[in-house]
Formats: C-alpha cells, structure tokens, sequence
C-alpha cells in the first residue's frame, strides 16, 4: 500500500497546473450565454439563490429573475435540492460571478406553448398577478395582458376584483420583439353566449312567457335579456295605450314578463309583447258601450269628415260626417261644436282594430228629436254645369275606414295624430330597419365601449 501511495504521490506530483485544469475543465460543462442549462439549487438567500450545474463555481440567480412576479421571497419559488432549468445571461459580471435566470428560461419554454395555442386557437389560463392602467396582467407562463375592455361582454369598472384569480382567455396577439402577449376573455364569454343563443332559440315558441331583464332602451323600443339573447319590444307592444317614448313603460334594469311574438331563427331575432301580459283595458272599456247604446258624449275634436266624441273613461269614437245629420251638411261645423255635449249611438264596434263608430242622427232618430243645422256655414254652391253636372264622389270604404278613430290613441286625448296618421293604430312608430335593430342590439351589448 505503501507503494501504491508512493507512485500516486509522485504521478500527481508529475502532473503540471496546466494539466491540471484541463483535467477539471474536462469534468465541466461548456455552454455559452443564452443556453439553457439544468442545475441543483444549493443556497437560497434573501435576494439570489445558487444553482449547482456543474461549473467551476455555483451560478448565481437574482430575485428578480425567478419568477415574473415582482417582489418574490426566493424561498416562495424554490427549495433546497431543487432540480431547475435555467438561461444563462452571464459567464461572468463584474465579481466574476455566474448569473443565471430561471424566469427567462421559463420564458422561453412558455412562449413555444404559447404560440402553439394561438396557433390552433386553443384556451390558456393564467392566475391575474397584477391591475395595470387599462387592464390584468396573466401569469400563463410569461406575462399576458388583458386589456379591461376585453375581460368581460361589458365593461368592468372594478377590475380588482380579479385580482389572484384565474381566469381563461384566448390569446389574440403575439409580437416576439415586442415580448407582447394580449389576450381576449370576452371573445371566450361570446362564443358561449353564442351557444346559449342558438339553444335559447330553438326551445322559443310563440305564445310563450319569460322573465326578463330590460338591458337596453332606444328609441323604437325595449331590448329585454331573457338570459343570454336580448329580444326586442317594439313601443307598440309596451303598452295598450299610446306611448311617445319606451322610457314611460320600463326602465333599464326592470325585471319584466314578457310574451313571445315571433321567432326569426335565421337571424336570431325575437319579437316580444310586454302588453300582452296584462288585460286589454280597451276591451273592458267598450263592455259598457255595446251596440246599439245610445250614451251622452262631449265633442273633443271636429275633422272634416265628422268628429271625434268622448263617451266617457277615456273612450272615443268617432262621428262620420254622414251620420251627423238626417240632412245634407257641407261641415261638421254645421252641427257640432268643440267641447259641445251629444247623445249618440253606437253603431258598430272592431276589437281588432280597435275602433268605435257612432251615430248622432241615428240616436236622434231613436229618441224622437231633431238636430239643428246652420244653414249660414254651409259652404257656397258652385254654379250648375249643364253639360255634366256629376254628382262628388262618396269617400272609399278604405278612406272612411282609415278615419274611424284608433282608441289606442283616443284613450291619451289625441285623436288628431290618429287622423294625421291612420297608421298609428298599427304601431305608431315605424318599424326600424334590419340594421337599425342590430346596432343599437350591438350597442346595448357592448354597454358604451
């Protein structure tokens, strides 16, 4: 042993320093700046951990290339006899040191799987780490943001409310040579409520009745979100009187119930009745006005084809110039003043359209008295003409129907827009065109971004 521990002593005493180093050199790995490396975690301190990978000396890793996190107590990232990947950035700084960084190499492997799910357009989850100025900052391996006019269908006033919570989004941009990653919950939250649309609308029937949620008011109408698709209630079916403004009937926020009107598969699109939910007030109101009723009226407003009479409770009909009178008068001025007291007949009513048409002469006739004509306003005859002398055309049933007073808007006291407007009987307001519908539901759902 003796002998053997002579010849070592002398073979090691032959050995020259620079054989010497190259000996050990040759135990090490070689690597340059850049490359990822594996190594053992041998020493953690408050601002750096040291990392065995096989090098003349341990490589040194900085807090603040740990974790993208900021402010992180290495002990909350790694533990003793940890095995970790990690990039070098320095073979040596001003100490000599080797400088390591496990973030960047983590980077580096997260951004590759992170391509790779944009790519195929794939889901990432991330925990939020940080409220910025204009959104959330995602840990999904690197830092991805989540600008605030994405995170939800509406705008979030309080995005710390998501604060260390995970949450899933798709990426929708990526710049290397930016290190930008911008990701998108709300095209995730879409894509559901898409879902939920096409579900929603092939249970829907007409005749149906929902609960709802008034989202949105616009001009024509009323959108109700009936839980995931938004319907529309026209301001004809908001209420069975005449209303000028959506925003009278119902409020942004109102739970209502609400009656379905149609369907368009097609296009997605539900018409709704808010009216229909309640009792007709007109039909209760002309029980007490059958046919054939003679009632005591007041004159509200004189046309020049008759006039419009209030029975009472808010109903109107109306008096056409040919039933005013047993003789021929040239106006309604001839007989009946505004605000004058009358005594008609009901001569007919139309549920459907709502419509009361009355008689003056025909209730005269029944009560046995005569209605006076001023022969002084009578307007002036034209001179004969012996060559032809033809006799005025009577109005079209069409025309004379058109003049019979709308109810729907008799019982507001403005009978005038009914013979301005014949229409407003039918929905008053237009219909808005296909687009017209589709940018305010757009706007509604996309609550002022």
């Amino acid at each position: 042993m003796t002998e053997i521990k002579n010849t070592s002593v002398i073979e090691f005493d032959d050995v020259s320093d620079e054989q010497l180093n190259a000996m050990i050199d040759g135990t090490l790995t070689e690597f340059d700046e850049g490359d990822l490396v594996d190594g053992t975690v041998v020493k953690l301190e408050h601002d750096e951990v040291l990392v065995d990978i096989g090098f003349k000396s341990e490589g040194v890793i900085p807090a603040r290339e740990l974790s993208i996190r900021k402010d992180v107590d290495p002990s909350e990232i790694v533990n003793l006899g940890d095995h970790i990947e990690a990039l070098v950035l320095q073979k040596e700084d001003k100490d000599g040191r080797l400088i390591l960084s496990k973030k960047r190499a983590e980077y580096e492997r997260a951004w590759i799987q992170v391509e790779d799910k944009f790519k195929a357009g794939e889901v990432v989850t991330g925990e939020v780490i940080e409220v910025v100025k204009g959104g959330l900052i995602l840990d999904i391996g690197l830092r991805g943001f989540l600008p605030a006019s994405l995170v939800d269908l509406r705008r979030v006033k309080d995005l710390d409310m998501y604060l260390n919570t995970e949450i899933e989004a798709r990426v929708i941009e990526m710049d290397r040579n930016r290190n930008n990653v911008v990701l998108s919950r709300r095209v995730l939250l879409e894509e559901g409520r898409k879902q939920e649309r096409t579900e929603i609308l092939s249970k829907l029937t007409k005749g149906m009745r929902l609960k709802g949620q008034v989202s949105s008011i616009v001009d024509f109408g009323a959108f109700v979100d009936l839980g995931g698709i938004d319907g529309l209630v026209h301001i004809s079916e908001l209420s069975w009187n005449h209303v000028n403004h959506p925003s009278e009937v119902v409020k942004v926020g109102d739970e209502v119930e609400v009656e379905v009107l149609d369907v368009d598969l097609t296009r997605e699109r539900i018409s709704l009745g808010l009216k229909q939910t309640t009792e007709d007030p007109w039909v209760k109101l002309v029980e007490n006005y059958p046919v054939g009723t003679i009632v005591d009226g007041k004159v509200t407003k004189i046309v020049p084809f008759g006039a419009f009479v209030e029975l009472g409770d808010s109903v109107e009909g109306l008096v056409h110039i040919s039933e005013m009178s047993s003789k021929h008068i040239d106006t309604p001025a001839q007989v009946v003043k505004q605000g004058e007291d009358v005594k008609v007949k009901v001569m007919e009513i139309n549920p459907e359209r709502r419509r009361i048409s009355l008689s003056m002469k025909a209730a005269a006739e029944e009560l046995g008295f005569e209605i006076e004509v001023d022969e002084s306003l009578a307007a002036e005859k034209p001179a004969k003409n012996t060559e032809s002398a033809e006799p005025a055309a009577e109005p079209s049933a069409e025309v004379q129907d058109e003049a019979v007073v709308d109810t729907d808007t008799a019982v507001e006291g403005s009978p005038a827009e009914t013979v301005e407007d014949p229409t407003a009987s039918e929905g008053a307001t237009a219909e808005p065109s296909a687009e017209a519908q589709e940018e305010a539901l757009e706007a509604a759902q996309a609550d002022a971004e």
